[in-house]
């Protein structure tokens, strides 16, 4: 039995997919509130449950083989400290605790790119590069590197669990709409007027879900690995967009120093417009971040493959005219 917590989102609701097509028996952790059109019409056990209650855990992880823990709360705004990190952390905290209960055989956690600490510009990121959890980027990334702290404890502990760290996850089934699947929207509908320089590295996050199977089936106790995929330029990102859906590219680019003066005040909007956040500090800082970033190890130890970011973003687009997004 396979339980996977976080099933409902994006990189979850693929690693389910991926599970029954290995004819794996598959349960999910939900809750009594969650939307579960993204699992609809699979075969799947649901065990009603919080990560924040260890009783309702202890029953979803009862006979399991590997929990694959992927629930967690992602922000790119400011604030929500508190919050981010009680189910970041706290929640990554009662999953070990249950696991341990329960006699689980393997945690698969869901780290971030992010929780690693980040080198100069031109060095390559690696597992050599530790957890960081005082860095300035955000309290996501922080609480992502004290919950993969944790984790490492419970390795060392007894816990048989492993770590995947994945980079920016983008491609089909983004049944949520991210703030990557909404950009390519923005454009398809000729809404995105301006884009910035930089770069990011992009995975296809059927990738990622292969990635979480392979570390489970032959990733070693406490390790952790990488799940990048390509680095792209915007202007890259921008070409290909246009290419694959016949619209025009932004003809301005808004100068750095201004879009990260904007992306001071934007939050502001996004909780009054109650919209997606996607131009924050934040996001702009990733995209002038170290993307230089390698899977190598994951490559010679899992077998982890990736395919081109431009066929992640055809199938996105075929993903939308099939679900009618577009």
């Amino acid at each position: 039995m396979e339980v996977v917590t976080g099933a409902t989102g994006c990189i979850g609701n693929v690693l389910v997919r991926e599970l029954l097509r290995k004819d794996k028996e598959v349960r999910v952790l939900i809750r009594s509130t969650s939307d579960i059109s993204s699992l609809e019409g699979l075969e799947i056990e649901k065990a009603v449950g919080d990560i924040h209650n260890t009783d309702s855990l202890i029953k979803a992880f009862r006979g399991a083989d590997t929990v694959y823990h992927l629930a967690a709360m992602i922000s790119i705004m400011p604030g929500d400290r508190a919050l981010i990190r009680n189910v970041n952390l706290e929640g990554t905290r009662n999953v070990i605790d249950a696991c341990l209960k329960c006699g689980v055989k393997r945690l698969v956690y869901t780290s971030s790119i992010h929780a690693l600490k980040e080198p100069p510009m031109g060095t390559v990121i690696d597992e050599s590069m530790p957890f960081e959890p005082n860095n300035n980027r955000g309290e996501y990334d922080r609480s992502k590197a004290l919950a993969s702290l944790e984790v490492v404890k419970a390795a060392q502990n007894g816990l048989d669990s492993v770590i995947v760290c994945p980079t920016g996850v983008l491609g089909p089934y983004d049944f949520r709409i991210s703030a990557m699947t909404q950009t390519f929207i923005d454009f398809a509908r000729s809404k995105m007027k301006m884009t910035i320089n930089g770069a990011y590295d992009f995975v296809d996050v059927r990738d990622v879900a292969v990635g979480h199977i392979l570390a489970a089936e032959k990733g070693k106790t406490g390790e952790k690995y990488i799940l990048s995929g390509q680095r792209v330029t915007m202007d890259e990102m921008m070409s290909m967009l246009n290419e694959i859906s016949g619209i025009q590219s932004p003809k301005y680019k808004v100068p750095i120093w201004l879009a990260k003066t904007a992306g001071i005040f934007t939050p502001v909007y996004y909780k009054l417009a109650n919209k997606t956040p996607r131009f924050t500090s934040y996001s702009i800082n990733t995209l002038r971040s170290n993307s230089y970033i390698s899977s190598e190890k994951a490559s010679r130890e899992l077998g982890y493959k990736t395919r081109p970011v431009k066929e992640s973003i055809e199938d996105t687009f075929k993903w939308f005219r099939e679900n009618k997004i577009l």
